[in-house]
Formats: C-alpha cells, structure tokens, sequence
C-alpha cells in the first residue's frame, strides 16, 4: 500500500522567528474536502482544522532557527525545515509530495515537488495548516514579550506597524538581521553606534 505524505512550508517572507514546515499522512476517514491551503482559511477555521488534522493523520513538525536562515539563506533553511517533518514522521511515506519547486535532500526518500500543491494536495493542503497554525501560536507567545510590533497580527511580516516599530524601538534577536528592510536598518544602526 502506498503511504503518501504532503509537506508544506510557513513564514519564509516573515522578517522575524524560525520558518517552520509540516508533513503529513492523512487517514483515510479524514474528510478531505475540508482542507484547503491555509492562507485561503480564517484564523477560527485554521485552528479547527488543526486540531481535525492532528486527530486525523500521522504528523510531524520541523523548525530552521533565525541563526540557520541567517547562515544558510531562507530557502535552505526551509529546505531543512521540511527535512525534519519528514524524517520525524513515525511512519516512513512510501512518496512524500511538497509544496513549491524544489525538493530537500532526503537519501531514501521518495519526494516530488507540487506547484501550488497547497491548493491541489488535501495532504499538502494540511501540512499547509498544521505548520501555520503551530508558528502563528509561537508568534503569538513572542509578542507578548515585544509588544510593540504588532506580530500578533502581523506574524512577524513586514506591515506598515511593524516597520514603523523597527524604526523606533530597534530589532530583536528574533529579527532575520539577513532580511532587507532589516539588514539596511542593521547597517545604519551599526554605522550610528560606531560613530
């Protein structure tokens, strides 16, 4: 029997925090009409949908810190963390279908790559979900520290708010120094204190 597994990305254009992935297996009594990319979903609906997956597939989780994008630029970093998922999956997919153009260097792995498969693959489509659901919550956690950015509802992307909270109250650790605007405020900050 063929076990397929769907592995998506989240937070790659973020200016701040680590980019998460997920891969999953669904059931096969898993109602896949209900899954559709994420982006595409409300808040409620993503949350739900969630909790549906994960009580509904086998599922795992991988992480590329803000040092690991820093070190080996965002798309390998999100490379990596797809890797994780994968390999962290209690059952080994016989085909692991992922979002986007490129593949993670998996040995004795099975992987194809889906253009907008988040929209195509129920499975990608829940990865899609699951990863966004489980960074929106670490966001959430972090602004609650760092009040001033607005990553709450920003998730860390580069809003009007954001921008203006970098200007005025600087970047944090959890900022991608590597990232533009980011790197060009790093530059002059650096050029300030030096002078």
């Amino acid at each position: 029997m063929k076990i397929i597994a769907g592995g998506d990305e989240v937070g790659r254009g973020s200016l701040i925090g680590p980019v998460y992935a997920a891969a999953v297996i669904l059931s096969k009594s898993i109602n896949k009409k209900l899954l559709k990319d994420s982006k595409s979903l409300t808040k409620f609906k993503r949350e739900n949908l969630s909790i549906y997956i994960k009580k509904n597939s086998i599922w795992a989780i991988g992480k590329a810190s803000v040092s690991e994008i820093e070190k080996i630029n965002i798309l390998n970093a999100s490379l990596l963390a797809m890797k994780r998922a994968i390999i962290k999956l209690k059952t080994k997919p016989s085909l692991v279908l992922v979002d986007g153009n490129k593949l993670p260097n998996l040995k004795n792995y099975n992987l194809k790559y889906i253009i907008k498969g988040d929209q195509k693959i129920p499975s990608i489509s829940a990865a899609s979900i699951i990863a966004k659901v489980s960074r929106d919550k670490f966001i959430r956690t972090l602004s609650k520290k760092f009040i001033n950015y607005g990553w709450e509802n920003n998730a860390g992307y580069g809003t009007k708010k954001h921008l203006l909270a970098i200007q005025k109250f600087g970047i944090t650790k959890y900022h991608r120094k590597t990232f533009s605007p980011i790197s060009n405020f790093f530059k002059l900050h650096v050029k300030q204190h030096n002078m």
